[in-house]
């Protein structure tokens, strides 16, 4: 009997082999931190993995963020969903070989308009579910459509 009332204890008080005690849950120990001001939701949270995409090798990562979004509204809203037209990008990629990174900043448009001029091509790759951009950055499902001209004007090679 002595061992079940002992094991109930240490089971109340949280406590480890080396005599600390420890808190009720870990999660509140996160969100009482001084530091933290604001809190996320789940919905909000978005993870890192998501938002990278790599070369064929393996050699390289990368990662898009949008810096300009053009307020035209998409030609058919009920049968693509709510879509936005990016503008500008900022490209990052990393070498994971020599932990380089290279930024370059395009602007979506103008390149758009070099290629139907240079190459008789236009495309319309800009437009973007509003759902695959998260916390600013693209999902990497989507960073090919967005940097194929670029790659076709030999801008970005990746």
């Amino acid at each position: 009997m002595s061992e079940n009332n002992t094991n109930s204890e240490i089971e109340k008080l949280d406590i480890t082999e080396n005599n600390e005690v420890l808190p009720k849950s870990l999660f509140e120990t996160a969100s009482g931190f001084e530091g933290t001001k604001s809190r996320m939701t789940f919905e909000e949270f978005t993870d890192e993995r998501s938002l990278v995409s790599y070369d064929a090798f393996g050699n390289k990562q990368m990662k898009i963020k949008v810096l300009e979004v053009s307020d035209e509204n998409p030609p058919s809203k009920w049968k693509f969903g709510d879509r936005v037209k990016v503008s500008k990008i900022l490209v990052t990629i990393k070498h994971l070989s020599t932990q380089e990174v290279e930024e370059g900043e395009f602007d979506i448009d103008a390149i758009e308009r070099e290629l139907a001029e240079k190459r008789h091509y236009s495309s319309t790759n800009r437009w973007v579910p509003a759902n695959d951009i998260k916390n600013g950055y693209v999902l990497g499902s989507r960073h090919t459509t967005l940097i194929s001209d670029a790659s076709a004007l030999d801008y970005i090679i990746f």
